[in-house]
């Protein structure tokens, strides 16, 4: 079992709606369909089945085959892809920015969580399969957000020049980030393994689509994972009538910003706003948004124009060119996956819960929405420190100046609290307001004054004195400092900066496995591992 689970509430790091989703408030029932229990699944799947028709099944096999065409397929994976024709076999997904070499840690335990919970789901309806897919952002067009990963506290980054949908970008160059990560590295049979994972991936693989595949492949493909490039032609003919219907109608404009204002309507944060057209054309080197004016239709910032007739024609034509955005990915994914549920970070799913009226208008069933597992590791020396420490898990997770002011109260040999004299002097005042009582209102306002200055002395030799303690308390305070800085990088938690080749070096092949063993992606809370 991990060391310690805390709910993410606690955590102060998961924003106010996605803890009310998680705890089902009532306000946010309206925006998703089911909510992730695994008695719910059946119904999820009955709906699914009806919706999802053997064209699809067909065309969606096809196409992963032919994606995997000049990969090794693990026997797990291969053996999903064969299910997949069957009207008994769903998929769970998750996904993810082509970050150079996975980016954050997170990246691992949205797969984790995906794998984990397709096993947990066969456990429970033995007559279905479960698929675990990852969905490849092949498509996604911010390069900046995903050229570096952070090493030992150093950014390792990829420069080139920036332009269209990344997927397709040469790997040129990254010979020089491997030189530089590689020199980081240091030796030993892990640092070795993570030099020959990115050679093959990034120096033997001609785009970044490719080298993903491969890396996340050698990374998971013994589990059975199977990864989706949604930037496949065959794939988006079977999206040409949502595509059309966009173009036509601008539905999701239509669904979305109602729900997405009632949303705000609640004191939410609204995560994505709607265009009025969620599309973005593709082409060389370009990706860019669709737009329409008085019955024409314009790509931005290019010269390309077309009639009505003419886009729709070219839709028939080459549905590759046509790329959905934020808005309209979601469901893209789930017209052509048998899909039950999607496996996301906070920001993702408050994007997905301003979707489900676009879902219904659309007539594709709304998945289940699950927070992706969410992991603070330490090592077995870390660990250590921490009990010397006497830190709490909840603790941990405090803002660095709370958990200092909080630790040398309770370790230093003065009490450094004033509430004591501040009811005592409370309890002087109240005698000089009844006698403030018998005069004007000019001396009572008086006694107000002072008692409020006088408090406020309190507080400042409060704050002095706990200053002090901190200087006299500094050896304790350096110690309790850096071990949380070696866990929150920056100040955030390990998952959003550090990169998995950190925990490599610690734990080799045995961190997947590790992860696998200890996270169950239904249990709702932010999981500690010590090992």
């Amino acid at each position: 079992m991990p060391s310690d689970c805390i709910p993410f509430r606690k955590t102060n790091y998961f924003s106010s709606f996605i803890c009310d989703y998680l705890d089902e408030k009532a306000e946010l029932k309206e925006f998703y369909h089911r909510f992730p229990k695994l008695e719910s699944f059946e119904a999820q799947i009955l709906e699914k089945q009806q919706s999802f028709s053997d064209q699809n099944r067909s065309v969606l096999q096809q196409s992963l085959i032919a994606q995997y065409e000049d990969f090794k397929v693990t026997s797990s994976t291969k053996e999903n892809l064969d299910k997949l024709s069957n009207h008994n076999t769903f998929t769970v997904t998750t996904g993810h920015q082509l970050n150079l070499f996975t980016g954050p840690l997170y990246f691992l335990y949205k797969i984790v969580s995906t794998i984990n919970l397709s096993i947990t789901l066969k456990e429970r309806y033995p007559n279905y399969d479960f698929v675990p897919v990852y969905w490849m952002a092949t498509e996604d067009h911010d390069f900046d957000e995903i050229n570096y990963f952070n090493f030992k506290g150093k950014k390792i980054q990829w420069n080139r020049p920036d332009g269209g949908a990344v997927g397709v970008f040469e790997t040129e160059g990254l010979d020089k980030v491997f030189e530089i990560f590689s020199a980081e590295l240091g030796s030993g049979r892990n640092a070795e393994k993570l030099r020959s994972l990115f050679q093959e991936a990034y120096l033997n693989h001609h785009n970044l689509a490719d080298a993903t595949r491969y890396l996340a492949n050698e990374l998971f493909g013994e589990y059975g994972l199977v990864i989706v490039d949604g930037d496949d032609k065959e794939l988006k003919r079977l999206f040409i009538p949502f595509v059309q219907k966009e173009l036509e109608d601008q539905v999701s404009y239509k669904n979305v910003l109602p729900k997405a204002e009632k949303l705000a309507a609640k004191g939410y944060k609204i995560q994505v706003n709607p265009r009025e057209i969620n599309l973005f054309y593709l082409s060389e080197g370009i990706r860019e948004r669709v737009i329409e004016k008085e019955g024409s239709y314009y790509v931005n910032d290019t010269d390309i124009v077309w009639s009505k007739n003419e886009i729709l024609q070219k839709l028939q034509d080459t549905p590759e060119q046509f790329s959905p955005n934020v808005m309209m990915r979601p469901l893209y994914q789930e017209v052509i996956l048998p899909n039950l549920c999607y496996i996301g970070g906070g920001g993702e799913l408050a994007y997905w819960l301003e979707l489900k009226d676009y879902f219904d208008n659309v007539q594709i069933p709304f998945p289940m929405l699950l927070l992706r597992n969410s992991v603070l590791m330490q090592t077995a020396k870390q660990s250590a420190k921490i009990e010397k420490l006497a830190v709490t898990t909840t603790e941990l997770f405090l803002k660095q100046h709370e958990l200092i002011n909080r630790k040398v109260r309770q370790i230093s040999n003065i009490d450094i609290n004033f509430d004591p004299q501040r009811n005592h002097l409370k309890e002087q005042f109240k005698a000089m307001y009844e006698l403030a009582e018998k005069t004007d209102v000019t001396f009572k306002n008086a006694v107000k004054a002072q008692e409020v200055k006088q408090l406020k002395g309190l507080d400042m030799l409060e704050k002095r004195l706990l200053k002090a303690q901190r200087l006299k308390l500094k050896d304790h305070v350096g110690r309790l400092t850096n071990i949380q800085n070696e866990l929150f990088p920056n100040q955030s938690l390990q998952e959003r900066t550090t990169n998995f080749s950190e925990m490599y070096l610690e734990y080799g092949e045995e961190l997947i496995p590790m992860l696998l063993k200890y996270l169950d992606p239904l249990k709702g809370e932010f999981a500690v591992i010590t090992n």
